[in-house]
């Protein structure tokens, strides 16, 4: 459990003051601070306090709405963490209201279909139907389609990579116009924190490859890939804090209520690794993937060179 101090120290990353109060779960009430430089680009969005729909819109609006990345007649793909059959409270999958609402934000700049899928650790069906995502994905007009099947995937080339040199990647990727990466924040005892980069691994249908030769160093390599995603959006409504990357009980979640947004998939994990060390302590070097992507030049560590929107609801 988080004190107070360390909170406000949290904060740092979204540039708010906040009351708290600490009892199994967080409530955020402030004003905001907003510390963006005006008539630039904004880089980086943080939100807090808010419901997940709400705080996708508000950030994409700051991060120019989403026209800027989804054209008329464009394919979509999102790819939400899903991997675990467990219901929203566990934090194990990403938030199935943020899903339905980037499906909605998709058509209504014009899209003319968005998929959404995840290559699941548990049953894919069973994931799907009791993460909540398939119902909110359907309800505003996707299609779920799966990924437990080899067929599905492509063999790519990864030139880039240091130790990953080729994978196969799922067709809802490289088929799609463009695709938006939607990881849920939390513990992960391989990778120390599962977030955007994490979120690859389940573009690809061969993991072993990954947890044999590297974890860390894989993670960075696939991030290489030439498709990236034009959106990472990270949610960070609930977070599980410990026991990831399933959870064994809702006394591993916090909540949290807050969202980081960014085309920098190395920022928007930086951001958000720091935000969780608040939580429970994890120092950036031991999430190396980080660093290793830094060292890809696939964006940056540095958030402090970029222009970050920061916002309370």
């Amino acid at each position: 459990m988080m004190d107070r101090r360390k909170f406000l120290s949290a904060l740092a990353v979204a540039g708010v003051a906040a009351t708290i109060k600490v009892n199994g779960a967080m409530h955020l009430m402030s004003q905001s601070l907003d510390n963006s430089t005006s008539g630039t680009p904004v880089d980086l969005v943080a939100v807090m306090g808010g419901e997940p729909g709400a705080m996708f819109k508000r950030a994409l609006a700051e991060m120019g709405g989403m026209n800027k990345f989804v054209k008329p007649g464009y394919k979509v793909c999102i790819k939400p963490n899903i991997g675990w059959d467990k219901s929203p409270e566990f934090a194990a999958n990403a938030n199935p209201e943020l899903i339905g609402e980037i499906v909605k934000q998709c058509f209504d700049a014009g899209a003319s279909e968005v998929l959404v899928f995840d290559n699941t650790c548990d049953d894919w069906r069973q994931c799907y139907q009791n993460s909540g995502i398939e119902k909110a994905a359907k309800d505003a007009g996707a299609n779920m389609i799966p990924g437990h099947q080899e067929s599905y995937y492509r063999n790519v080339s990864i030139p880039k990579g240091k130790i990953l040199k080729e994978a196969k990647i799922h067709q809802a990727i490289l088929d799609s116009d463009i695709w938006i990466n939607v990881p849920v924040l939390k513990h992960h005892g391989g990778a120390r924190l599962s977030i955007s980069m994490k979120n690859h691994m389940g573009i690809v249908w061969d993991r072993r490859f990954f947890h044999s030769n590297d974890l860390q160093q894989c993670i960075a390599d696939i991030c290489t890939l030439d498709k990236k995603p034009v959106l990472n959006v990270v949610d960070a409504y609930r977070t599980l804090k410990s026991n990831g990357p399933r959870g064994k009980s809702e006394s591993d979640v916090v909540l949290t209520k807050s969202l980081f947004m960014s085309q920098d998939i190395v920022a928007v994990d930086t951001a958000a690794a720091k935000f969780f060390s608040q939580i429970e302590e994890m120092p950036l070097d031991h999430v190396e993937h980080l660093a290793n992507g830094q060292s890809l030049n696939i964006g940056t560590m540095n958030l402090e060179s970029l222009n970050v929107k920061r916002i309370k609801l």
